[in-house]
């Protein structure tokens, strides 16, 4: 016989209850895994996310700053190192412009430079310029002239040197007979006023490029100084305006500065500053290249020792003036056309003069210097000059 059982409950759990029990777990398991990545990862993304716009914000600007500080000093260390042996360089070729000197004022061998001659060099004292005033043997009476207007003499000169860094010198060499009746003539006349400067060349007109060169040459070698000036012996100078003028200009490297021109080149014999080698300046009626008129110009250190070094190989023409802008071309060098430098006389200085604004130089262009200068010079002088105690008062 078939009994049929009909299921009812015991102390057992129901299977339809197990699989809702189940299912509700899986539901509620999903919810809290849900509101935990809501609630909570957002967060933490924002806040790690913002950390990281605040790194990007402060750390790499100042990694670049540290990069670029690095990199400007490394520049600064690359630029002194250049300055340094640069300077090195320059003091070599004053060392060699100095034996060069030596060797010509002694007639003897090759130069070398030794540890006592190093050691004379370091121990000269550090001037504002050297002025050489260039003479002849029969100027006599324009020497005169000057020492009693614009030039200090004896112990005034040894002054100026002393507290201005001022050196002047008449610029001289020798005759054709060494000894003779007008070297002795020029002996007596330093003994006199030890106011000399005398070369190893012999004197002539048609060597004053010669004479120039060896003029900067024993400078440089002689005396440590920012500036060398050429002066002719019959123009006018106020020695405070000088001194001031090219202290505006002590910083610079290579200057050349004087009264810049441009004159005809004259290729007819026969006349005033004829140019035998006029051929090498084109064609007939060209104008030199721009270079300073002859009376008076300033060279900066640099440039005086270059000229030293290689004296024996700068070409000479037959003007000094045009020998000089000759040796300087393809260089890196600063032309300063200085107006002041060449005033006429006398209205034009003496309305400067006036005026409080004196000039460095004047002169006469129709004469390429003072007219009768050994006549007018007191004139000038007293109408022109800036005061005989301008330059004890002037600070450069």
């Amino acid at each position: 016989m078939a009994l049929s059982r009909t299921q009812r409950p015991g102390n057992g759990v129901s299977t339809r209850w197990v699989s809702f029990f189940c299912i509700a777990s899986f539901f509620l398991g999903v919810l809290v895994v849900n509101r935990f990545w809501t609630d909570s990862d957002p967060v933490k993304i924002n806040e790690a996310s913002s950390l990281l716009k605040h790194q990007r914000k402060e750390v790499h600007p100042l990694d670049a700053s540290v990069q670029e500080g690095e990199i400007l000093s490394q520049v600064s260390q690359t630029h002194d190192v250049i300055m340094t042996l640069d300077k090195t360089i320059s003091s070599l070729e004053v060392q060699l412009a100095a034996a060069r000197a030596g060797k010509a004022d002694s007639g003897e061998g090759s130069p070398m430079v030794t540890k006592s001659g190093i050691e004379n060099l370091k121990e000269r004292p550090k001037l504002l310029f050297v002025m050489g005033i260039i003479t002849a043997f029969s100027s006599r009476k324009r020497r005169d002239s000057i020492r009693e207007t614009w030039m200090p003499q004896g112990e005034d000169l040894k002054r100026l040197e002393k507290e201005k860094g001022m050196v002047m010198r008449f610029v001289i060499g020798h005759s054709a007979s060494p000894g003779g009746v007008l070297d002795r003539a020029i002996d007596a006349e330093e003994e006199q006023h030890k106011d000399f400067l005398r070369l190893n060349h012999i004197e002539g007109y048609h060597e004053l490029s010669s004479k120039t060169q060896i003029y900067f040459s024993t400078a440089v070698a002689k005396w440590d100084a920012d500036f060398y000036i050429k002066v002719d012996d019959d123009i006018h100078v106020n020695l405070g305006m000088v001194g001031s003028t090219l202290a505006r200009h002590r910083s610079k490297p290579r200057v050349y500065m004087g009264c810049m021109k441009s004159g005809p080149v004259l290729a007819q014999k026969g006349v005033k500053y004829h140019e035998p080698e006029f051929w090498k300046f084109g064609e007939e009626g060209n104008k030199y290249f721009r270079h300073a008129t002859g009376q008076i110009y300033a060279v900066s250190k640099d440039l005086a020792t270059y000229i030293s070094v290689n004296q024996h190989i700068l070409h000479r023409y037959a003007n000094e003036d045009v020998s000089l802008g000759s040796w300087f071309i393809g260089l890196d060098v600063e032309h300063i056309d200085e107006r002041s430098l060449c005033c006429g006389t006398l209205m034009d200085c003496e309305w400067k003069a006036q005026a409080g604004n004196p000039c460095v130089a004047s002169f006469d262009w129709s004469c390429s210097g003072i007219c009768k200068s050994v006549e007018r010079l007191k004139e000038v002088h007293q109408r022109c000059g800036e005061g005989d105690e301008a330059i004890w008062h002037t600070i450069f």
